[in-house]
C-alpha cells in the first residue's frame, strides 16, 4: 500500500530514543561547556 515510502516512517519511532539532530545540538553544547570550564580552570591555573 505505502511502499514507496522509507521504512523508518512505515514504523513507530521509540518516543524515548533521542533524534540525531538532539543528539547533535547536545554535542555541540557540551563542548561548548567543556570548553568554558577548561578556558576558566586553566585561567585560575596560571593565575589570570
Amino acid at each position: 500500500m505505502n511502499d514507496y515510502l522509507p521504512k523508518e516512517e512505515l514504523e513507530p519511532r521509540d518516543p524515548r530514543k533521542p533524534s540525531p539532530t538532539r543528539i547533535a545540538i547536545w554535542i555541540i553544547v557540551g563542548a561548548i561547556g567543556l570548553y568554558l570550564i577548561g578556558s576558566g580552570v586553566w585561567g585560575i591555573v596560571t593565575g589570570g
